[in-house]
């Protein structure tokens, strides 16, 4: 039994000495010193050893155990200091090398945005910006949504506890501007909103615009007005836009808005499910309840707000199918827009 010890004490080394990649020093520890490996195994067949000598064996096993493990250990730490050598210079860039930088481009959502802010700046809008984190009151109450109000459930919302939520809509920020500004007050709100909503036209998280206008005298004809000189500059001259009845509980009268098929321009196609029209935001006259609520005589003063996705309008724009495009980071979608 100690020769054959010897015996393979002396093959584990020589196998150690001629390695000359980590691999192989890994596939010699488990020939050798695995569970099943060959000095292990004589462990195992010390039950057929007198008993007497059994101690003498086990010190002996130890020993060869001990000699064969140093080896792979040293060999090892040379080896693949060797390799990250080789794998250093086989990796290395010649920084002297000419290069042609890739040039960047805008997102699709952030040119649909700036063109938006362009198109109601030159109208007289400021720009406005606001929490994402909301509170229950600016969210819903204070837009005429009550804790029981019915259209809460028309709502998906995301509850970070039952006074705060992840913001369903930016019309939040015309209920801040409002208490703590009077008219006159034009202003959009672009940003980040959140719906539990998903599938090939809605996200959990997607952008809206909001645009509010209160002052003396404004009418839902301001209202078409606005909207129409928006239309025609984000999609082109000779869209149109039409107004349909429709319910929010912050406007009244509100109105759905469609415009023109930017893909046919009204003749009917499958954007437009052969109707010519396409359905984009929602507006309305700002309930007068809503002003109150915001310390703004209603009596004195009216206005119209609306609001869209920023998305949405990048998608119409653009002919994209999938609002999951815009945030997929696809480079070849998003070269298209450079």
């Amino acid at each position: 039994m100690t020769e054959k010890l010897d015996n393979i004490k002396n093959a584990a080394l020589a196998s150690v000495a001629e390695a000359s990649t980590t691999a192989q020093l890994a596939a010699i520890r488990v020939k050798y010193l695995g569970k099943s490996g060959e000095i292990s195994l004589i462990m195992r067949d010390m039950a057929n050893v007198p008993k007497e000598e059994r101690p003498a064996l086990g010190k002996l096993v130890n020993e060869a155990k001990g000699e064969v493990e140093t080896a792979l250990e040293s060999k090892f730490a040379a080896l693949e200091e060797e390799e990250k050598s080789a794998r250093l210079k086989a990796e290395a860039i010649d920084i002297t090398l000419p290069v042609t930088p890739a040039n960047g481009g805008l997102h699709p959502l952030t040119l649909v945005r700036r063109q938006l802010i362009d198109i109601f700046a030159g109208m007289g809008f400021s720009v406005a910006e606001g929490p994402e984190i909301e509170s229950d009151l600016y969210n819903f109450q204070l837009l005429n949504i009550p804790k029981d109000h019915p259209s809460r459930d028309m709502q998906d919302t995301f509850y970070v506890n039952d006074n705060f939520v992840l913001r369903t809509q930016t019309s939040a920020m015309q209920a801040r501007i409002m208490t703590k500004t009077q008219p006159p007050i034009r202003v959009v709100i672009p940003g980040k909103v959140y719906r539990s909503d998903d599938d090939a036209s809605h996200s959990p998280i997607f952008n809206q615009f909001e645009g509010l206008a209160v002052d003396e005298h404004i009418t839902m004809g301001d209202l078409q007005g606005c909207l129409t000189t928006f239309a025609k500059k984000i999609f082109s001259e000779d869209t149109k836009i039409r107004l349909r009845p429709s319910y929010f509980p912050f406007t009244e009268p509100s109105v759905e808005v469609d415009v023109t098929c930017s893909m046919c321009h009204g003749k009917g196609c499958r954007v437009c499910k052969g109707t010519g029209w396409v359905e984009i935001l929602g507006a309305g006259i700002v309930n007068p309840a809503v002003l109150e609520m915001c310390g703004i005589d209603s009596k004195k003063y009216s206005g119209f707000a609306f609001g869209f996705g920023i998305d949405r309008i990048a998608m119409i724009k653009y002919g994209i199918p999938n609002i999951k495009l815009l945030y997929e980071n696809d480079m070849r979608f998003l070269a298209q827009f450079n």
